[in-house]
């Protein structure tokens, strides 16, 4: 069997699909992916070549590879003509993921619009102030999002126009059906010229402030994650076969879709790729272990995944065995920390199945790293080495190097690492230096080039791949008239990796239940971030000299 470095040189070499060059981005040389596709709208006129192929099934909906295209054309040329969005605008999305979510992204995109998906589980006030901060001048929402907003509309002058799908209630905005009206017209998509260092997204990542920060992707980042995920799997055959050459694959690849669209991974691996590379996308309403076997087994679906827990709980499900799920050819997940022994189960209960992990963040344009196939087996508590695109390091507490094996916060650089955070300099400096992104999570590599996540660095929680930053939830609770002092760790959970817990100090004289702090917090944030457990104190919580809380004392206190 080849080994990595040899696999790889086999693909990059000069002529290969996988070839590299070198660019000025931004001032600082850049290795890239010399045949990525330029722009988002290059990947979707791409995707007619698949035609009458299936392309999304969401419940008994069934839509085409072309009939998504129409669509998507028809919808960019309203943005365009009917509601003046010009190059640079920003567009955005918040609904579950429902069809008209990947119209609405591809149709703003090939405008050459900034595309800005937004957290559909956030409250009212966290999406209105998501739609101020990018200053969205449409939104795509479905009923649901509506409703939360009504109470903000009045704080949002600059938003111009919202699109309602799938919305049986009568009001005073647009019905995406409006936007198809002219669907049966051949129009082409709008006349825009589209650069790949143009912004193409703004994801909101949770801030370390309090307040959420809009990371800024380009249309090269994003489209950087597709020649990736592909050089991943072929990497992975041509070590097999020992010689260069597309992996062969007979039969369209259908993926079920467990995790959000507005998610980097849901996104920019799922959405963009199956895009692109001809894929089925089976779109489930909302996440259900037994509804994902009997999708598996009636799509015939080739690959799931999403975060470990998902792929868990449907190793777990009762209706596990009765299912017919031969069709899996693989399963993948990331997003959070996974069990070593997860690959194991994988491994005995999808005998043809390849599992694999990997490792990115939102200002990484998803992925990084991945480990897949053998090499995951054998190294099951790594996430892989980096695609050859992008560089890794790890830097010590004094900013120097660290030397293999050693400890110190992951730093990343490529091609697929976004140019900032939107209108935050200061965010920005702090987290970006000379091309390099400070990833905030402490690892280690191997003689192999394998990274090791051992820790993180931010103060966060990661509760079901979903990232909540404690400063927030804090702050939510500082509200409080009866809270003194709060503290938010981490709560260990079998399925979820770990949910949010707070220790909180009561204020003198005051009375506060554990479910009126959740009230409270529920009323300010998104469900996922609202404790489930409260510890209350009458004293004073721990801190060191410098006055930082000892959260790590406290975890080992009550949780263990």
């Amino acid at each position: 069997m080849m080994s990595l470095a040899e696999a790889t040189a086999v693909l990059t070499a000069p002529g290969q699909h996988f070839e590299m060059e070198e660019l000025d981005i931004r001032g600082v040389p850049t290795r890239v992916w010399k045949n990525a596709p330029p722009t988002l709208r290059h990947i979707l006129e791409a995707s007619r070549k698949h035609d009458d192929a299936l392309f999304l099934v969401y419940e008994d909906e069934r839509t085409s590879f072309e009939d998504h295209f129409r669509a998507a054309a028809t919808v960019a040329t309203a943005l365009v003509e009917r509601l003046g969005v010009a190059k640079g605008d920003r567009v955005a999305i918040a609904m579950r993921n429902f069809p008209e979510w990947a119209i609405a992204f591809w149709a703003a995109a090939a405008a050459g619009a900034v595309v800005v998906p937004l957290n559909a589980w956030w409250a009212g006030a966290e999406l209105a102030y998501a739609l101020d901060d990018c200053g969205a001048e449409v939104l795509f929402a479905d009923q649901e999002r509506v409703a939360r907003l009504d109470e903000h509309w009045s704080d949002l002058p600059g938003l111009k126009h919202v699109v309602v799908a799938r919305s049986r209630v009568t009001s005073e905005h647009i019905p995406f059906t409006d936007l198809l009206r002219d669907e049966s017209s051949k129009a082409p998509l709008p006349d825009v010229s589209i650069d790949p260092e143009d912004d193409a997204t703004i994801f909101y990542t949770s801030g370390t402030t309090g307040r959420p920060k809009g990371a800024v992707g380009t249309h090269r980042n994003i489209c950087t994650n597709q020649l990736s995920l592909a050089f991943v799997n072929a990497r992975n055959a041509v070590r097999v076969q020992g010689q260069a050459g597309p992996p062969g694959r007979s039969g369209q690849n259908a993926y079920l879709l467990s995790v959000p669209f507005f998610h980097a991974t849901g996104c920019h691996s799922v959405l963009v790729a199956n895009t692109l590379y001809g894929g089925k996308l089976v779109i489930m309403h909302k996440w259900d272990a037994g509804r994902a076997l009997e999708l598996i087994e009636r799509e015939r679906v080739t690959t799931f995944g999403g975060v470990p827990a998902m792929v868990m709980q449907v190793l777990d499900h009762p209706d596990f065995a009765t299912r017919d799920l031969s069709s899996v050819k693989s399963v993948g997940y990331g997003g959070a920390p996974a069990p070593p022994d997860l690959v194991r189960r994988i491994k005995e209960h999808f005998p043809t199945g390849s599992p694999s992990n990997g490792y990115g963040l939102t200002e990484t344009s998803s992925v990084t790293t991945m480990n897949a196939g053998d090499d995951y087996v054998r190294k099951p508590d790594s996430v892989g080495p980096p695609v050859p695109v992008c560089d890794v390091r790890i830097v010590g507490d004094d900013g120097s190097d660290a030397a293999m094996g050693e400890v110190g916060e992951l730093w990343i650089k490529g091609p697929n690492v976004v140019r900032g955070y939107w209108n935050k300099p200061d965010a920005t400096a702090a987290a970006f230096t000379e091309g390099w992104l400070h990833s905030g999570d402490v690892a280690r590599i191997d003689d192999e080039g394998f990274v090791y996540i051992v820790d993180r660095a931010k103060d966060m929680v990661i509760r079901g791949g979903e990232n909540v930053h404690c400063v927030e939830v804090e702050a939510a609770l500082h509200e409080h008239p009866a809270v003194s002092d709060a503290a938010v760790i981490g709560v260990p959970h079998d399925v979820l990796g770990e949910e949010v817990g707070a220790v909180v100090q009561v204020r003198p004289g005051h009375q506060v239940t554990e479910q009126d702090l959740q009230s409270f917090v529920g009323e300010r944030l998104a469900a996922f971030k609202v404790p489930v457990r409260i510890w209350f104190r009458d004293q004073p919580l721990p801190r060191n000299p410098a006055g930082k809380i000892l959260k790590r004392e406290l975890r080992e206190e009550l949780v263990g």
